[in-house]
C-alpha cells in the first residue's frame, strides 16, 4: 500500500471530547458561509483525502501550485484548493482572525484560523490550470465567477457532511484499515462520473489482473449538465459489482468534490488523492478529466512524465473498442482484425439510447446497468 502524499495522512477533525469546548469558544466568532464545493473541500482537507494539506492554499502555496505544478515544499500538486471571498468580507478579516465555516443552510461545522487574506490574478489562474481562458469551459467559467480575494489558512472540522450515501462514504483511514484487512499490497484506483460500459469493465479488469483489488471511486458532487446524476451511477455500479466481479476484489466509495475538467492537471490531481486512500495504481485513460476538444487525447497521460516522484503508477490505456471477430473488447496491442469489425464504445451514442428508452446492445453496455439506468429519473443533471 502507498504512503500518504507528503509522507502523513492529515486529520483535522476534532475530537467529541473536544468538540463541545469549541463551539463555546467560537461564540461571537465572525462566520463565513460556504457554498457547496468549498464545503466539500473542507471535508477533503480534515479527512485527509487532500494529504499533505492542512487548510487552504496561502500566497505562497497558491503561486507555486500556478507556476511549477508543485506546493511550496516542493510536494507534488497541481489544482490550487482556495477559498474565495468577496472585498467587503476581505476587508472584515484579519491576520491571526479565528473564523467559523458555515454550510449554505447556515450550520457551523468547522473553524478556521486565518492567515492570509490576498488577490489573485483569475486569467492567469485559468491559464494555469485549464490552459485556456475560454469561457466556454467550466473550469474556467468557474474561475471567472470567483470572489475577488482568497483566504488562506488551516481549518479544523467539527461536524461532518451529510453526503446522502453513507453507505459508500469511507475515509482514506477506513479504505487503508479494509485494504489491509483484505490483505491488498497493491490496489488500482479508478476514477469515474459515467455509469458504467463494457469499455469500463474492461479496463478494470484488465488493471485487476496484475494487482490484488480495484478502488472503484467515483466523484459525487456538482458536476456539469447533462452528466449521469450521483445516485444512477452509484446504483449502475454496484449492480456491475453485484453481477460481475469477484467480492473480495473490488471496492467502491464516493469522492465528495467538484469535477474541475482540468484534464491533465486534474488527472495528476486525481492520482494524488486516491494515493492517499491507499492505491497504488491509478488508471488513467484517454482524455482524462477532459470536456470538448481542449485537451488532446492523450496529455492527461503524458503529462506523469513530469511527475516521476509522485509515488503511485499510472495504468495507461489509450484505446479499446468492441471487435466482432474476437468477441469482446480488445485494444491494438491485442486485436490482429480489420477495423470494419470494431465498433467504438460511444458514451454518446449509449446515452442518446437510454433517453429514448432503449436498451444498449449487451456488447455494449451489461443489461442489468441499463436496466438500472431506465429506471431512474432523472437520469442526468439537469
Amino acid at each position: 500500500m502507498s504512503k500518504p502524499h507528503g509522507g502523513a495522512l492529515v486529520n483535522r477533525f476534532v475530537s467529541d471530547s473536544k468538540k463541545e469546548r469549541l463551539l463555546e469558544e467560537a461564540e461571537g466568532m465572525k462566520t463565513l458561509k460556504l457554498r457547496g464545493g468549498l464545503r466539500k473541500d473542507v471535508e477533503n482537507i480534515a479527512s485527509g483525502v487532500y494529504s499533505p494539506l492542512e487548510g487552504f492554499h496561502c500566497r505562497e502555496d497558491f503561486e507555486n501550485v500556478l507556476h511549477h505544478d508543485r506546493l511550496s515544499n516542493d510536494v507534488p500538486w497541481t489544482i490550487p484548493i482556495v477559498l474565495d471571498v468577496d472585498e467587503s468580507t476581505a476587508k472584515e478579516l484579519k491576520e491571526h482572525d479565528e473564523i467559523i465555516l458555515q454550510g449554505e443552510t447556515g450550520e457551523d461545522f468547522a473553524l478556521m484560523s486565518v492567515e492570509e487574506v490576498y488577490t489573485y490574478d483569475k486569467e492567469h489562474m485559468a491559464e494555469s490550470v485549464y490552459g485556456t481562458t475560454d469561457d466556454d469551459h467550466p473550469g474556467v467559467k468557474r474561475v471567472m465567477n470567483m470572489a475577488s480575494h482568497l483566504v488562506g489558512g488551516d481549518i479544523i472540522q467539527i461536524n461532518e457532511l451529510n453526503s446522502g450515501f453513507d453507505n459508500y462514504n469511507l475515509r482514506p483511514i477506513e479504505t487503508r484499515v479494509l485494504f489491509k484487512e483484505k490483505g491488498w499490497r497493491t490496489i488500482v484506483g479508478f476514477q469515474t462520473r459515467n455509469v458504467p460500459h463494457l469499455g469500463h469493465e474492461y479496463v478494470q479488469k484488465t488493471a485487476l489482473t496484475f494487482v490484488d483489488g480495484i478502488f472503484i471511486n467515483p466523484i459525487i458532487g456538482e458536476k456539469k449538465t447533462g452528466d449521469y446524476t450521483d445516485e444512477v451511477i452509484l446504483d449502475s455500479y454496484q449492480s456491475l459489482m453485484d453481477h460481475y466481479y469477484l467480492r473480495n476484489r473490488a471496492v467502491m466509495s464516493i469522492l465528495q468534490a467538484e469535477m474541475r475538467y482540468a484534464g491533465p492537471k486534474e488527472a495528476i490531481f486525481h492520482a494524488i488523492l486516491r494515493k492517499n486512500f491507499g492505491c497504488t495504481h491509478f488508471i488513467v485513460g484517454r482524455d482524462h478529466a477532459g470536456v470538448g476538444d481542449y485537451y488532446g487525447p492523450y496529455t492527461a497521460q503524458n503529462i506523469f512524465d513530469k511527475f516521476p516522484d509522485i509515488d503511485i503508477t499510472p495504468v495507461f490505456f489509450k484505446s479499446f473498442t468492441y471487435c466482432e471477430k474476437c468477441g469482446g473488447a480488445v485494444d491494438g496491442h491485442i486485436c490482429p482484425h480489420d477495423s470494419k469489425y470494431r465498433e467504438n464504445f460511444s458514451g454518446t451514442k449509449m446515452r442518446k439510447m437510454l433517453v429514448e428508452g432503449k436498451v444498449p446492445p449487451a456488447h455494449m453496455m451489461r443489461p442489468e446497468v441499463a436496466e438500472i439506468v431506465l429506471d431512474a429519473d432523472p437520469k442526468f443533471v439537469e
